[in-house]
């Protein structure tokens, strides 16, 4: 066996970057529904804004990497802070619809060139002896930043809101100053695809039917849903739960210490209450639980167990449901499950799709996989955002959990009827 090889300065720092990165962008996003409706905007203002903020997140890497591959990692790197950071700074400014929609359709797209630029420098810097721990370690970075954010934001956002979008941008700054002065260029083979080749590659790939109804049924049925929890949930914690309970339900269990990370008092009578958005993702349980639940599917037919990961998924969403009808406390329940169902499924179908290429086009294939993850969360803001509204105008809120259970439900049955009409895609061996 090789020994395994040693990462590169620049390793470390492009982590460093991410975690900061993700800290700024879900510090934000996560509890962005709660800002809106403080600022008195609808549901449906809501969705608007989160389609044109997920949808530039996800289109422009699709530019980015070639401008990155042509111009260098760190040029367009420091291009994206120069985004980032007015449009941070603006929403301390602007109230409006317009101004917000705008402000977030830049941090959008500053996002967007950001986001392939450091999976393709922890590429560049690994190699056959330690390309697994150094995606490993990437992704735990990208959890740690996602789970920092929402819990230090919170805090924040009971002071004033202004304090998160200086501390969002701040984090930005710090990452301007690592990059210039800490990030190295990494070497590496030129990819030299001009745009325009990418779209003919991708064309190519999506020109196999077959292929091309896989992934927009994926980006439907799997992608829209997934991107719903994440648009809704800390509005429907905030707005529908009993957050003080919630705090003292997490107190009584596991301490002072942990209820206040997550817990702040209510800057008008003083009751402490849970932050809905520092509960209201998986990245927390995704650092603790997906090296042991990959290791129990890793040697499991792929598609079985991408409809169990949604079966799992679909189970949390109805018991977000009864934390409305039932016990607010069964939040937890929810998030958890919801969280193993994407641990199941969403790493099983990137796999698959990788394993389904011809292996010439491997990379091909993997790109045209941003598609559903783009269908899905430009579907995600104005579907299920707005449909939460209906739903809370009805008296009933905690609907929209039970139609996403629905959904997920539909996604099994469509992928069981897909490969049955058209056959599973054969993975190759090596």
């Amino acid at each position: 066996m090789k020994t395994r090889s040693s990462f590169p300065p620049v390793f470390w720092t492009a982590n460093g970057i991410e975690v900061l990165e993700r800290f700024a962008y879900y510090g934000i996003y996560m509890g962005f529904g709660i800002y809106l409706g403080e600022l008195g905007f609808e549901k449906d203002d809501l969705g608007i804004v989160q389609t044109i903020f997920l949808a530039f997140s996800y289109v422009i890497p699709l530019f980015s990497g070639t401008f990155a591959d042509k111009y260098g990692f760190k040029k367009v790197l420091i291009i994206s802070y120069l985004a980032y950071i007015p449009a941070i700074l603006l929403l301390v400014y602007t109230k409006t619809f317009s101004g917000i929609a705008l402000t977030m359709l830049t941090i959008g797209f500053a996002a967007g060139i950001f986001k392939p630029l450091i999976s393709a420098t922890v590429r560049a810097t690994t190699d056959a002896t330690n390309k697994t721990l150094g995606f490993g370690i990437f992704y735990a970075m990208v959890n740690l930043g996602a789970s920092a954010g929402p819990i230090v934001m919170g805090h924040l956002r009971n002071m004033s809101w202004d304090y998160v979008f200086y501390t969002a941008a701040g984090a930005i700054v710090l990452m301007f100053l690592v990059t210039v002065f800490f990030y190295k260029e990494p070497e590496r083979d030129i990819e030299g695809a001009s745009l325009s080749k990418k779209f003919r590659d991708m064309g190519e790939a999506l020109s196999d039917l077959k292929f091309l109804v896989f992934i927009i049924l994926l980006g439907v049925m799997f992608g829209l849903p997934f991107w719903a929890f994440f648009n809704v949930l800390a509005v429907y914690v905030n707005d529908y739960m009993d957050t003080a309970a919630l705090y003292e339900s997490v107190k009584s269990v596991t301490g002072g210490f942990l209820a206040g990370l997550i817990s702040s008092p209510d800057k008008s009578t003083g009751i402490i209450k849970i932050n809905a958005e520092a509960i209201s993702h998986t990245g927390y349980i995704i650092i603790l639980f997906q090296v042991i639940i990959s290791r129990i599917f890793e040697k499991r037919a792929a598609i079985g167990s991408f409809m169990f990961g949604l079966l799992v998924a679909a189970i949390g969403f109805a018991v977000l449901g009864l934390s409305i009808d039932i016990n607010n406390n069964l939040v937890f329940a929810g998030v958890f499950l919801f969280a193993v169902g994407e641990m199941i499924s969403s790493p099983r179908i990137q796999e698959y799709i990788m394993w389904i290429a011809p292996k010439e086009k491997a990379g091909l294939y993997m790109g045209t996989n941003f598609l559903a993850t783009f269908i899905g969360a430009m579907m995600s803001g104005i579907t299920y955002t707005p449909l939460m509204g209906r739903f809370e105008e009805a008296g009933n809120p905690q609907y929209v959990m039970y139609v996403l259970t629905i959904h997920m439900l539909l996604a099994i049955l469509a992928i069981w009827i897909f490969t049955k009409l058209a056959g599973e895609f054969k993975e190759r061996e090596a």
